[in-house]
């Protein structure tokens, strides 16, 4: 009988986390397995298990003496189990917990996407305890038996360390078959055949039919500042202005103005034009005063004070203090709403309090509907109302620092004095969102402002008065059922559906009963049912696209299980690895595919630091990981020798430099002059050099033209999991601009979007980006990207018409990634560019 003790690690996933790592502490079968690709879906029913252990009889751990105290509540008497199943180490699946019980029955389905390498599926039992778990047992299922894709299942004993059943008669009952990716309808029909308006299916919300979205690149759009770009039917796309447009919704807001996000700072001014000084905070004491209702929903970092004078700031810099004395005395109500982990242990939520946030980012209004009417419509993106965030196209380092940025200048890459430094610029993507999606979007912030306004301790014993407007109780304001049905014959029409990555423990509205998970689709962790629909968006889109990927993110890590080395880290998020087996898949059936990536040149803060060289090193491995999955390819068809891996996938990021005037070189030398002791360090370089990164903070894919995503999460295990940060997106396409509509390039929105991106990087337009599958044209964006490399390190300082930057990594005709010759760190600012790891793993940085 096994009563090995199990814990799983909070470095590794931990319990709560649906992609965290199963580490099976003994032999379960034959060594000589073959290892083989799990590349499409798994349909997994796990039925129940027969005579399982009592583990309490025999095995006292902390979490039984603790759930035996006082006031724990616990009724434990025999095994709490559940089932985790996983593949290659990670795992894919979760049963809830059923309460004292060595005969449960669970009868719980799954369909999980899988792209992994693996010998057997693992169904690991295990009894909850307050503090991580036990292993009970076993059930190790091989690939060789479901690879055919036959349907395997039966009753399977649970073997223990030794090899026999953990008890006589302890079996599990399950089912398991194996969907390849190229029967998967949508496998070879692009992201947008969707006849059926199914949208991406097992979601919390549905597609939308007949909305309207407007895509946005930066704050502010200057009218002039992008070239012309024509759209099918000779139709001019048209750049929108994203603060513009959310002053204008916010000014003609008369029932509400509903914000969340990860930062919003009351000194912000979203125009600065010369029209008006008018800051955000202003703005929203004058729409409160006029009877609209105006609600804030803000993470509270922990890090941050203000207790009887005593004031912090935090670390990271968010103004939730100040923005919330600021509005104090006012009729605009601010939730400070902090990232709790719910039930569970004391390190699990500090784990959670500490590091994790809440980090979706919208605004909700209600606008004009004609005929006396109003409708909601909603913001979403990765612009956050706060500071640093302003700004264009051009995005200047120096030359506005004492005009639109004098009180707007922060730079976190330089630990102290900036006085003469480029500003950081910020490069981003957002959306507004009119129609049904938009209601979406509304239930969201309301699921989560109840759970977030909830009283507890003494607050209970008061009168609780929910701030929330109930719209169904106001005949002005129309509901998603009121909305006028676009015609199937409106070129302009949008299918709209919203992702989360969300838990239980930010929002109201999810069963409490978890054996109901499944009707909303959700899935489970440990105490708590989980949203995981960004990372199921994101899998389909990929899995879908047919000639080309463009992904803009702050971060690109993931695929963890698949590296050679720390591949037990638990950055288990399919999405690198989806995207390298397109790519290969692709090379096998000779057929082009190209993958655009574009990141920061570094993450936000000192590039020498521990967490950003480990971010870094994390990013490193999951480049390797890809192009050795290329170059394998490549050679595997007899191509090796005619492409390279950069023909299919690379990667860039954007920086700018500035020519000084005379009269900013003159002040710049006196700077540097009166601080000759600091002539190496990153501020006296980069105001010497004039360089600096354009900080990319966009989270967003655009996949054939066609379909595009664009949200608050990053490409990273902590906005993907859906038990760390809280994430909001939304995906869309347009019907009548579709590669199956069009059978050719599709020439909508989202293929201007595109193209406006790019004019904004490269500074112009050239033909052949119109087909960015083809090799000519990865190869020319190479090349320019190259070239401006060579200007952003020149000796001579000169003004850069285009900002896109080849990533300052070699990569070799095998695959091989390292940093350019004579440039292992960042110019001027330091920093290794391939990362660096030391001492033990953590969450923080995955």
């Amino acid at each position: 009988m096994s009563n090995h003790g199990y814990t799983e690690s909070l470095s590794f996933g931990g319990s709560g986390h649906i992609q965290g790592q199963q580490v099976v502490p003994f032999r379960t079968g034959s060594i000589s397995l073959k290892l083989q690709l799990l590349h499409g879906n798994l349909v997994i029913l796990v039925k129940e298990a027969k005579n399982l252990p009592n583990m309490d009889a025999f095995h006292k751990t902390l979490g039984d003496i603790v759930a035996r105290l006082p006031g724990t509540g616990s009724n434990k008497i025999t095994s709490d189990p559940y089932v985790t199943v996983s593949v290659a180490r990670a795992v894919v699946g979760r049963t809830f917990v059923i309460s004292n019980s060595e005969n449960p029955v669970w009868e719980q389905h799954f369909d999980v996407p899988v792209a992994h390498y693996a010998s057997q599926v693992h169904f690991v039992v295990k009894d909850s305890d307050v503090v991580g778990s036990q292993l009970i047992g076993v059930v190790a299922i091989p690939v060789e038996q479901i690879y055919s894709g036959m349907k395997v299942e039966g009753a399977y004993p649970i073997l223990g360390s030794n090899g026999k059943p953990c008890k006589p008669g302890a079996a599990l009952s399950l089912s398991i078959q194996y969907i390849p990716i190229e029967k998967l309808t949508f496998h070879n029909n692009g992201v947008g055949l969707d006849p059926d308006h199914q949208g991406v299916p097992g979601t919390y919300f549905p597609v939308r039919r007949g909305g309207k979205v407007t895509l946005y690149q930066d704050a502010h759009v200057p009218d002039g500042c992008l070239p012309s770009i024509k759209l099918d039917d000779n139709v001019e796309y048209e750049h929108g202005s994203c603060w513009q447009d959310m002053f204008d919704a916010i000014s003609q807001a008369r029932r509400l103005i509903y914000i969340v996000g990860w930062s919003v700072y009351h000194k912000v001014r979203l125009l600065r034009d010369g029209r008006t000084d008018c800051m955000l905070g202003d703005l929203l004491k004058n729409k409160s005063q006029e009877g609209v209702r105006v609600l804030l929903l803000v993470w509270d970092d922990p890090t941050s004070t203000s207790i009887m004078g005593y004031k912090t700031d935090g670390i990271m810099q968010t103004n939730d203090e100040e923005t919330r004395r600021f509005f104090k005395h006012s009729s605009v109500q601010v939730l400070l709403c902090p990232r709790s982990a719910g039930k569970g242990s004391w390190v699990k939520k500090q784990e959670v309090g500490t590091i994790y946030t809440h980090h979706q980012k919208t605004v909700i209004v209600d606008a004009d509907a004609c005929h006396f009417r109003r409708k909601i419509i909603a913001f979403v993106g990765g612009l956050d109302l706060c500071l640093g965030r302003y700004d264009t196209p051009e995005h200047p380092i120096f030359r506005t620092l004492q005009t639109v940025h004098k009180d707007d200048n922060r730079n976190p890459t330089f630990s102290d004095r900036v006085v003469g430094c480029p500003r950081q610029p910020w490069h981003d993507l957002h959306s507004k969102i009119e129609g049904p999606a938009a209601y979406d979007i509304l239930a969201n912030f309301q699921e989560r402002w109840l759970k977030a306004s909830k009283p507890r301790g003494i607050q209970k014993l008061k009168a609780h008065d929910d701030a929330l407007l109930k719209i169904e109780r106001i005949p002005e304001i129309m509901g998603m059922a009121d909305l006028p049905q676009s015609s199937e014959d409106d070129l302009e029409a949008w299918d709209v559906q919203v992702f989360r990555s969300i838990d239980s423990n930010s929002v109201r509205g999810f069963p409490e009963n978890p054996k109901d998970a499944s009707s909303m689709n959700l899935v489970c962790g440990k105490n708590v049912l989980i949203d995981m629909s960004i990372h199921a968006a994101y899998v389909k889109a990929i899995r879908a696209a047919q000639h080309f990927i463009y992904i803009e993110n702050q971060y690109f890590l993931g695929s963890s299980y698949n590296w050679t080395l720390y591949s037990d880290l638990g950055a288990n998020n399919l999405i690198p690895m989806e995207i390298a087996l397109k790519i290969v898949n692709k090379i096998k059936a000779n057929e082009r595919f190209a993958v655009y990536i574009v990141i920061p040149m570094w993450p936000e803060g000192v590039p020498t630091s521990t967490p950003l060289q480990r971010i870094l090193f994390w990013q490193h491995k999951t480049m390797q990981m890809m192009y050795e999955m290329i170059y394998k390819a490549l050679l595997e068809a007899g191509l090796h020798n005619r492409y390279c891996p950069q023909d299919y996938l690379n990667f860039f990021c954007l920086g700018n430099r500035e020519k000084p005037s005379g009269e900013e070189s003159s002040a710049a030398k006196k700077i540097n002059e009166a601080n000759k002791k600091e002539a190496n360090t990153p501020q006296a370089l980069t105001r010497k050099n004039r360089p600096f990164m354009i900080y990319v903070h966009s989270k967003g894919m655009i996949v054939d033209d066609e379909y595009v995503i664009i949200g608050s999460a990053n490409i990273n295990q902590r906005s993907m999991e859906g038990t760390r940060d809280t994430e909001i997106a939304m995906g869309a396409f347009q019907p009548h601009h579709t590669w199956a509509r069009k059978l050719s390039s599709p020439h909508g929105q989202i293929y201007g979007y595109r193209t406006s991106l790019w004019a904004e990087h490269i500074g112009f337009l050239e033909e052949c980006f119109k087909q960015p599958e083809s090799l000519e044209c990865v190869q020319r964006v190479r090349s320019l990207s190259e070239q401006n490399w060579r200007q952003y390190v020149s000796d001579e300082i000169t003004e850069m018409k285009g900002h896109l930057l080849r990533y300052p990594v070699e990569v070799d005709q095998t695959g091989k990634v390292n940093h350019l010759p004579g440039c292992a760190t960042f110019p001027d600012v330091g920093g290794n560019i391939l990362g660096d790891f030391t001492a033990i793993q953590e969450n923080l940085t995955i």
